[in-house]
């Protein structure tokens, strides 16, 4: 995939094409155009959610076949264009929607509604933002279930190779439990989800291939 760049009268900020439609029908109500300034604004979308990743990144707008970033002034274009230019790749590469669809399934352990308190909405921001990039890259996620504001818990949920991995209680509660509690006063503990129905049928099932196949 070759980005083109483009510059903009402010020099914080840099026009990156793709040579594909960018926002073009992205949206249900036919949007020409999307501003975020923000992490937590980014989270309605795959691509701007990558690009605020990046450190240095302070807005992020989606035009009809371009994407213009804003950066702050700690950081330089030299520094951060490869940056820019692996998430866009990465994002067309994945095949995800520009936008996530509230209304599908799952979606609410990630996006933040109009439903969720302000604790709620900060715990995602921070699972999205500083969290699951990190558990991402060794082959696991983490998801959010549920904010007890009586007792302060939250309740996660690991995935992938994180879980039933040893190390990640430890992970949970040494890493993830500090962090939470660190950046919103509220948060009080963290425990893991139990499995559901469908996950432990799963685990069933691979015990009973695993033992046939050691006989």
């Amino acid at each position: 995939m070759f980005i083109q760049t483009q510059p903009t009268p402010n020099p914080a900020s840099l026009m990156f094409l793709p040579g594909q439609k960018v926002m073009e029908g992205a949206t249900p109500g036919g949007a020409k155009s999307k501003s975020f300034t923000s992490a937590r604004e980014a989270m309605a979308s795959p691509l701007a959610k990558r690009l605020f990743q990046i450190d240095g990144v302070s807005q992020v707008f989606f035009g009809s076949d371009f994407v213009t970033v804003t950066k702050t002034e700690d950081y330089g274009w030299a520094v951060l264009k490869p940056d820019v230019f692996a998430a866009i790749t990465e994002f067309y590469a994945a095949g995800e929607p520009l936008f996530y669809d509230e209304a599908a399934p799952g979606a609410a352990e990630h996006i933040i509604t109009e439903d969720d308190d302000e604790v709620v909405a900060m715990i995602k921001e921070l699972l999205e933002t500083r969290i699951r990039p990190a558990v991402q890259e060794d082959g696991g996620d983490i998801v959010f279930r549920t904010w007890d504001p009586d007792t302060g818990v939250v309740t996660l949920k690991m995935m992938g190779a994180c879980s039933g991995c040893p190390s990640s209680a430890v992970t949970l509660k040494s890493g993830i439990e500090n962090m939470l509690m660190h950046y919103i006063p509220e948060v009080r503990g963290v425990v893991e989800a139990e499995p559901d129905e469908h996950e432990n049928e799963g685990l069933k099932a691979f015990n009973k291939l695993e033992q046939h196949l050691s006989t």
